[in-house]
C-alpha cells in the first residue's frame, strides 16, 4: 500500500442487508449498502470525515470505524467487522454485542502490529474454523518481507471467504474511498443510507428486531433488565466520547442511550403504532 493512497474504509455486516439498513440510519451518515454473500452485507461510507485531519475537523480512519463499528453492533445480534487503511497503516476492528472490540494493525511495508490474541479472539467470535481458519489467520502475523499492507489485507479476506463473504468486485481494501463509493453505486441491490428522522429509524428497526430471536426480549421484565445495562453502558461511553472528542464513541454512546430508553419506552411506542 504506497504513501500516495488515502485513506479508505468498509464495514462488513453478518446480517441481512434488510436487517442492517435500519440499524445503520441511526449512525446519521450516508452509505451505500449492498449485499456481500448469502449472509453478509457491506456498508460503503460516503462522507469521509477522516480525510479532513489537516484542518482538525476530522479523526483517524481506525477511530471513526471503530466507533462506528461498535454502534453498529451494540444493538444487534449479529457482529460488524471494519476494515480501514490509510499512507501509513492497515486493520480491522470486530464489534459484536457488549463484549470488548477486537482488533489487529499492520504498518504499510506489512509488519504486523498487535497481539496473536486479537486475531484467535477474532476467529472464534466469527465461529471460524479453530485449525484452518486460524492457521491462515495467524500466517497474517508473521513477518513476510514480501508481504505490503495490501496483501494482508486480501488474506484476511481470503479467510472470511470460507465464512461466506463474497465483496463485489471492486470493493477492494486499499482502494480509494471514491472508487469504493462508485462500485457499491452501480451493485443492483444497492441502497442509499440516508437519515430520515428519528420516528421512521426506531420504528424501521423495531419491525426488524421484532422479526429475530431477540423480539422476546422486547417486553416483560427481561426487556427492563436489558435497558437498564444499555443506560448504565450507555452513559460512560458517551461520556468518554465527549472527553476525547470522538465523534464514534460518542455515537456509541448515544445509541446505548437510545436503545435503553427505547426499552423502557416499547410499549407504549408500539401501543401507539397499533
Amino acid at each position: 500500500m504506497s504513501s500516495l493512497e488515502p485513506a479508505g474504509a468498509l464495514l462488513l455486516c453478518r446480517a441481512e442487508p434488510s436487517v442492517v439498513g435500519p440499524a445503520a440510519q441511526l449512525l446519521h451518515e450516508r452509505m451505500l449498502l449492498t449485499r456481500s454473500g448469502p449472509e453478509w452485507s457491506v456498508l460503503v461510507p460516503e462522507t469521509k470525515p477522516w480525510l479532513s485531519l489537516e484542518d482538525g475537523g476530522g479523526e483517524p480512519v481506525d477511530r471513526v470505524l471503530g466507533g462506528w463499528a461498535g454502534a453498529l453492533a451494540v444493538g444487534a445480534n449479529w457482529p460488524v467487522l471494519a476494515l480501514w487503511w490509510d499512507a501509513d497503516r492497515s486493520g480491522f476492528t470486530l464489534a459484536s454485542g457488549f463484549r470488548r472490540p477486537v482488533g489487529y494493525e499492520w504498518l504499510a511495508n506489512g509488519t504486523p502490529v498487535g497481539e496473536g490474541e486479537a486475531l484467535r479472539t477474532f476467529a472464534a467470535r466469527l465461529g471460524l474454523d479453530p485449525v484452518l481458519d486460524l492457521q491462515a489467520l495467524e500466517a497474517l502475523a508473521k513477518p513476510d518481507s514480501e508481504a505490503d499492507a495490501r496483501s494482508r489485507m486480501l488474506g484476511l479476506l481470503a479467510v472470511l471467504a470460507r465464512a461466506g463473504l463474497v465483496l463485489p468486485t471492486g470493493l477492494t481494501p486499499g482502494e480509494p474511498a471514491d472508487r469504493l463509493r462508485e462500485v457499491a453505486r452501480i451493485q443492483p441491490d444497492a441502497e442509499q443510507i440516508t437519515w430520515s428522522g428519528w420516528r421512521d429509524a426506531v420504528h424501521a428497526e423495531l419491525d426488524v428486531v421484532e422479526a429475530t430471536s431477540v423480539g422476546a426480549w422486547l417486553r416483560g421484565p427481561r426487556a427492563r433488565w436489558l435497558a437498564a445495562a444499555q443506560l448504565a453502558a450507555g452513559v460512560p461511553l458517551t461520556v468518554h466520547g465527549l472527553r476525547r472528542r470522538s465523534g464514534g464513541w460518542t455515537t456509541a454512546g448515544a445509541l446505548l442511550l437510545l436503545h435503553g430508553a427505547l426499552g423502557f419506552a416499547y410499549e407504549k411506542l408500539r401501543a401507539a403504532r397499533d
